[in-house]
């Protein structure tokens, strides 16, 4: 497969609703930005820098959500613009951590990694969420990841330990504000084609000596292989995203839903 999918959208899906996704200036969340704005919502996202492309219509805030200052200047440009959120898409994340195994991981490296992959959702849950359960109705979804399952030790410990941590705060909220009419749940994506993706490569070929298809198939071998042959567009984890923000998914609470081709070799 080698263009992006494209999938009929009801232009009505999200009309009225009000969409906050982080991480939303590209890879995957611009993706999901995009297709909750293709289905009416009304979008905001954030980045530390202003985007190169063109972000659309929606609320743009400049902010660092790594630190506490970042995710409060998050949170109130959102309630002064919008008057809350209806739907909280979690995807900002990545990994600066350089190869080397966990020695390589100093203190530096793991506090980033938290701060950016795991401390950023709780703080922002912390600000928002308190809202939907007032009006008794809302959606968290936090986007983490495979390698909470399947670590891959060379480059991204810190990473994946810190979605792993994720994962189960998640299960831990949906338990409290569940009963209060808000629904919580995790997808975890396996490799996705973006250009975090290519720079990962990049990394572990410079820290490795090597050239970057030897990086890509090692990232491959140590995944155990993609039984269907390619990482995931990432269109489709934007689809994913969009059902469980969605009514079709009323019921589905607590869960955390594994798009990775198959990556993942055991039940």
């Amino acid at each position: 497969m080698t263009i992006a999918p494209t999938f009929k959208i009801d232009p009505t899906e999200f009309a009225g609703k009000r969409v906050l996704v982080t991480g939303g200036t590209h890879g995957a969340g611009a993706a999901i930005l995009r297709r909750f704005r293709a289905a009416g919502a009304l979008t905001a996202t954030s980045a530390r820098n202003e985007p190169t492309e063109d972000p659309g219509d929606g609320l743009f805030v400049q902010a660092d959500l790594a630190t506490p200052a970042g995710v409060e200047a998050l949170a109130e440009g959102v309630a002064a613009r919008m008057g809350g959120v209806d739907v909280l898409v979690h995807c900002l994340g990545g990994s600066s951590t350089p190869g080397g195994g966990f020695v390589a991981a100093t203190e530096e490296f793991w506090q980033a990694e938290l701060a950016l992959n795991l401390l950023a959702a709780v703080r922002l849950d912390r600000l928002l969420v308190p809202r939907m359960i007032e009006k008794g109705a809302g959606v968290v979804v936090h986007v983490a990841s495979i390698q909470r399952r399947l670590p891959l030790f060379e480059s991204t410990i810190a990473y994946a330990a810190a979605k792993a941590a994720l994962a189960s705060y998640s299960k831990t909220l949906s338990k409290e504000v569940g009963p209060k009419g808000v629904r919580v749940n995790t997808v975890s994506p396996g490799w996705i084609m973006t250009s975090a993706a290519d720079r990962m490569v990049k990394r572990l070929a410079e820290s490795g000596r090597t050239d970057e298809e030897t990086a890509r198939r090692g990232i491959m071998d140590a995944l155990g292989g993609i039984p269907i042959g390619r990482p995931a567009w990432p269109e489709e984890i934007a689809e994913l995203v969009a059902f469980l923000a969605s009514d079709r998914a009323a019921s589905i609470h607590g869960a955390d839903y594994v798009i990775d081709g198959g990556t993942i070799p055991t039940v």
